[in-house]
Formats: C-alpha cells, sequence, structure tokens
C-alpha cells in the first residue's frame, strides 16, 4: 500500500484552482442514470470514488467517456445490466455508491446491491435512505451482505416524508428516486448544502420540477422522460478549507482560485476567532500565514450553514498552533477523533473528553513520525501536520486521501512542500523483499521515479 513521506519546514506559496466538489460529483453523475440520453459533466474530480463509480456504471453496461485532461464525463445509460450491478463488489468500497440506489429504483423498479462501504466514521446508519423510500411505497430487504429494492406501485404511498435528520446522502437519493416518477411529493428537514443545491438545480435542468432548493424543505414533482444535458460540477468547499489551513500554517501568500464563499461562512467565522489571515476577493480566497494564533472557546459542528464535519480534521490541527485552550465539539459522527490520537504521537496536547468532545492545548511543537490515515478527512489533516512538523512524517493508508483529494501530494509539492509518494510493492520488487521500513532508507532522492509514482 502506498504512503506519503512529508518533510516538515518548507514554506508555500502560489496559486490553486479548487476543482469540482466529490459530494456533489457522485451524486450529479448517478442523475445520469435517470435517463437514455446523454449526460456531460464538466469539471469532474479527479479522485478514487468517481473512478470507481465510473467502474461500476461500466459493469451495468452504461456507456462512460472520460477525458482526464479536460475534466469531463459524458454518460449514456440507454442499456443497464441489474445483474452485473447485484454482483458488482466495488459497491462495497464506498459509501456513495448508495446514490445508486434511488435513480434505479425510480427508472427501473427494482435494484439489488451490495452494502455500501467507506470510511470508518462510527454508525452512519441507511436507515434515512430506506426508511424513505419505505415510506414512498418501496419494498427494501436488507440482508447481511446485500439489499434488494422493488418499487412497483402507479403512486405514492405517501406525498410527505419527513426525515430523521438533515442527512445529505439522504436527502440526495430520495430526491433521485422522486425525479424519476411522474408524482409530487415533499422532503422534510433536508440538506441544504450547496452541492444538494447542485443535484436539485441538475434535476430541475433535467425536466424535474424542484422548489424549495436550498432550504429544509423540498417540493418535488418527478418525471419518467427526464432528459440529459450539460452539468457543471460546483467547486469544493472542503478542499478550499484544506488548502487555506495549510497556508495559514505553512505558508507565505497562497491564492486559493474558483471558490464559493458563501458555503464556508462558517469556517471563515472561526477563522477570524483564531487571528489568521486571509481575504475574499470575488472567486477567490488569500490566505497569508500566521505565527501567532489564538485559541477558540468551541468549535461546534453542525448541518449547513453550520461548521461542517468534513474540515473538523483539519481544523482541529490548527488548534494545536494556536496558544491557550480550544474546544472540539464533533456533533454529528462519533469516529470523527481517531486523528487526534495520531497527533498525540507528534506531540500535539490533547484531552479526549467522549466520542464527540476533546480539549486541543497550544502552541504544540510537532515531530515528524509514523501516522495514519482514519479516514478521508483525517489523512489530509495527517499530511498538513507533516508539512509543519519538524523532521520527516510518514502518512500511511493514504488511499483514504486519493478518495477525496485530487493529486494532493502534487498540489502542496507544486506550492512549495516536499512530499513523496512510496509504493511499497515498488519497494520490495527493487530491493529483493525488503521490509518497507528497510527500503525506505534505501530511497535517498524524495523526488525519485524509481521509488515514488504520483497520485493519477
Amino acid at each position: 500500500m502506498d504512503y506519503f513521506l512529508v518533510e516538515g519546514g518548507h514554506k508555500l506559496s502560489g496559486q490553486i484552482r479548487i476543482p469540482g466538489a466529490k459530494n456533489a460529483a457522485l451524486p450529479m453523475l448517478c442523475g445520469a442514470l435517470l435517463t437514455e440520453e446523454v449526460c456531460v459533466f464538466r469539471d469532474v474530480p479527479e479522485i478514487s470514488d468517481i473512478a470507481r463509480l465510473l467502474e461500476i456504471f461500466e459493469e451495468m453496461g452504461v456507456q462512460v467517456v472520460r477525458d482526464l485532461a479536460a475534466k469531463t464525463v459524458e454518460i449514456q445509460a440507454r442499456n443497464i445490466d441489474l445483474k452485473a450491478l447485484a454482483a458488482s463488489t466495488n459497491v462495497k468500497k464506498f459509501r456513495a455508491s448508495i446514490l445508486i440506489l434511488g435513480p434505479l429504483l425510480a427508472r427501473c423498479g427494482e435494484c439489488s446491491l451490495q452494502v455500501p462501504g467507506g470510511c470508518v466514521l462510527g454508525a452512519r446508519s441507511l436507515a434515512v435512505h430506506f426508511n424513505g423510500l419505505r415510506e414512498l411505497g418501496a419494498e427494501i430487504k436488507e440482508f447481511e451482505d446485500h439489499i434488494e429494492a422493488t418499487f412497483n406501485r402507479s403512486d405514492f404511498a405517501s406525498d410527505r416524508v419527513l426525515l430523521p435528520e438533515a442527512s445529505v446522502t439522504g436527502t440526495e437519493n430520495l430526491a433521485l428516486f422522486l425525479a424519476g416518477n411522474n408524482q409530487t411529493a415533499e422532503l422534510f428537514f433536508t440538506a441544504a448544502e450547496p452541492h444538494v443545491c447542485g443535484v436539485l438545480e441538475m434535476l430541475g435542468q433535467m425536466g424535474a420540477k424542484v422548489q424549495g432548493i436550498g432550504t429544509h424543505h423540498l417540493q418535488i414533482t418527478g418525471n419518467k422522460k427526464l432528459t440529459g444535458g450539460e452539468f457543471v460540477i460546483p467547486p469544493d468547499g472542503i478542499l478550499v478549507g484544506t488548502y487555506a489551513i495549510a497556508g495559514i500554517l505553512a505558508g507565505e501568500e497562497l491564492e486559493i482560485q474558483n471558490v464559493n464563499h458563501v458555503e464556508l461562512l462558517s469556517f471563515y467565522g472561526a477563522l477570524k476567532k483564531t487571528g489568521a489571515k486571509f481575504q475574499m476577493e470575488d472567486n477567490v480566497l488569500r490566505v497569508f500565514g500566521t505565527e501567532k494564533l489564538q485559541a477558540v472557546s468551541k468549535i461546534q459542528t453542525a448541518i449547513y450553514p453550520g461548521f461542517t464535519s468534513d474540515l473538523q480534521s483539519p481544523m482541529g490541527l490548527l488548534l494545536t498552533q494556536c496558544e491557550g485552550e480550544s474546544m472540539i465539539f464533533e456533533t454529528l459522527y462519533e469516529g470523527r477523533f481517531t486523528y487526534l490520537s495520531e497527533l498525540e504521537k507528534m506531540g500535539a496536547k490533547i484531552e479526549l473528553l467522549n466520542a464527540h468532545q476533546a480539549r486541543v492545548f497550544g502552541k504544540a511543537d510537532l515531530k515528524g513520525t509514523e501516522v495514519q490515515s482514519w479516514d478521508l478527512r483525517a489523512g489530509a489533516a495527517m499530511v498538513l501536520a507533516g508539512l509543519i512538523a519538524e523532521g520527516q512524517t510518514k502518512v500511511t493508508n493514504i488511499d483514504y486521501i486519493d478518495r477525496g483529494y485530487e493529486h494532493f501530494e502534487q498540489n502542496l509539492t507544486a506550492l512549495g512542500a516536499k512530499i513523496t509518494r512510496v509504493e511499497e510493492a515498488l519497494l520490495e520488487r527493487q530491493h529483493g523483499g525488503l521490509s518497507p521500513n528497510t527500503a525506505d532508507e534505501r530511497v535517498s532522492d524524495p523526488h525519485s521515479q524509481s521509488a515514488c509514482k504520483s497520485a493519477l
């Protein structure tokens, strides 16, 4: 398995453009399953989750044409092989594959797929998806390793569904399902994040009528004959926040382009409390290296427009560099704090109060060591920690990072960081089966092409 070697102490500067959001691209691509017509998507991020989803589509017989250089994907779901989908093991590898369920249940009246997997963030029940579909009249059978769903009604069993929480993927899945049926229904307590709005706006372009976009109450009138079209993936606010924190901690001046400031207002508010230096300019965020940062009494995650849980890990790292005592209150996932133990290995002072609350004491002098990525966002935080740590940091389990951060190490290297991607299998072949640690000592040039492989 690949890992990163991050050399601390190098300053970041320059420009970076943010690609389309992972959390918008996945459901929008699944929306193409609602029609036989061609759907073209622009600014699609080059990450492993997207590649895996498109592979599932191809397994089902869906035509997929991808141009990595142009960041476009063309999909035509004229034919769908449901048996091939049921047999696909790729579904088990990431949780967002559940977004296939809604559109196929609307289009085909049935869908069977293996139980989706993903990051270890604690209990992430799919009950919002299943119970919402059941209220509308679908029959869903849950087995240990797979799911079987059918919908053969001429009308909905109910035209109103109240979600138990403002679930992002739950909202998207139900919206995709409703958009593909010739009926009207309302969803209450829906997610309102900008990437959710992107999905709903796409459904409107395809021929569904969607009212309440950007609110917690949606009314959707679907259409069995949805059309194709061209759709632009909205920018990834999580990447903006991640690179912003990198620039504040390890930067001189960093210009981040293609930014939707509105979705980041809570994040900006938290940065302002720390004393971090940044400027908002049209669709550009400019951040400056800031040496004197102040502790924040409490960072509390919440549904949009609150502080997003996806930026809690990078923010936790930032708090280790703030003078004083800060509190983090993670309200959504009980598994989000795994990265804190990794930061402790590097010298951070942290008190874990429970699965949802932690105190961070700063300013901590971090030292490089071996740490691991416990999930997508935690992995990015560990790379950023390596940028400011003394010496070299080895970050393992970076397949998590590849799932959501396009060319992460390449982008940071272009800004001035020194990060090497090391391929363990290649090292073992080159050095006669030596252990990874022994082989590491033989890699004298951190940029040696014989020992490193850039992210695809």
